[in-house]
Order: structure tokens, then sequence, then C-alpha cells
């Protein structure tokens, strides 16, 4: 067995194609009608169809719970955060933040109140840090991560 994609039911396949490819830059890799594959990762449904796949009422369907997200890494946290604040009609989840382990992340809504995380790619956190005037041994304490972890992301 193979882990094939995450598929989330949305209201509009046209504003939310536009969203994931304009925002996050995912391309449509495959296009089925009522549901489309991005960038081989992430299938977007019709509401419609996907309650018919499910046998169930369409007030049985609930978007937004706030139960789960998709997951993205950015290399360049600022220019992101730059093009997210440009971006109409965000709801953030919660403001951009620094974790303890001091990955910044943001989290938003999609259209359909899905939760987007978008996190500092680690080799960028550790680049960061290393960048600042930390050693590798530090960078490792203050990440809680092995040293092997950092000299892997700093490409020793």
């Amino acid at each position: 067995m193979k882990y094939q994609c995450t598929l989330i039911a949305v209201q509009d396949r046209t504003r939310a194609i536009e969203f994931y490819c304009s925002l996050l830059g995912l391309e449509v890799t495959a296009d089925f009608g009522a549901n489309v594959t991005l960038s081989d990762c992430i299938a977007l449904q019709t509401l419609e169809s996907w309650t018919d796949f499910l046998q169930k009422d369409s007030s049985e369907i609930a978007l937004g719970g706030n139960d789960a997200e998709l997951y993205f890494e950015e290399t360049d946290m600022d220019g992101f955060l730059q093009k997210l604040a440009e971006f109409p009609g965000i709801q953030y989840v919660h403001p951009p933040k620094e974790h303890a382990w001091g990955q910044r992340v943001v989290r938003f809504y999609d259209p359909d109140r899905h939760i987007i995380e978008v996190g500092e790619d680690m080799t960028a956190v550790a680049r960061r840090f290393l960048e600042g005037g930390m050693t590798p041994e530090q960078i490792a304490a203050r990440m809680a991560v092995p040293i092997e972890a950092v000299r892997y992301w700093l490409g020793e």
C-alpha cells in the first residue's frame, strides 16, 4: 500500500484552485472535473460530488472544523509573510509567531476554512541561527535537536 495524497472538500473549485496555486505555488497536475490534484499532493473535491461519494447530506459535512491542517515549509519566510499580507481576504488562525525551537510559523484559513500552516524550513532556521553567530552546538541546544540534525541542515 502507498499513501497517495490528501483530499479536501471545497465549495468553489475555481476559487480553491486560485488560492492554492496563487498563494502557495501549487500547480494543477490532474483535472478530472469534480476532482483536481495539485502538485500531486492535494486533491480538491467539489462538495457536491463529495456528498455523493459519502452518501451524506450536505448538512452532515462540516468544513473548517479546526481539527487538521495542511502543512507547508518555506525557505524564504519573510518573503512569504509579505506575500500573505498582500493576499486579499486572508483570515488568520493566529499571526506569525516563533516556536520555542526557533521555527517561525503562521496559520491561516483557506476559502473553505481548512487550516493551512506555513512553517520556516528547518534548514533556514539553523542557517538563521548560524548567521546570528551561534555555533552548531548552540543551535542544537536552542532547537532541542541532536547535533547531527544541525550538521545535516548546515550541510556539514
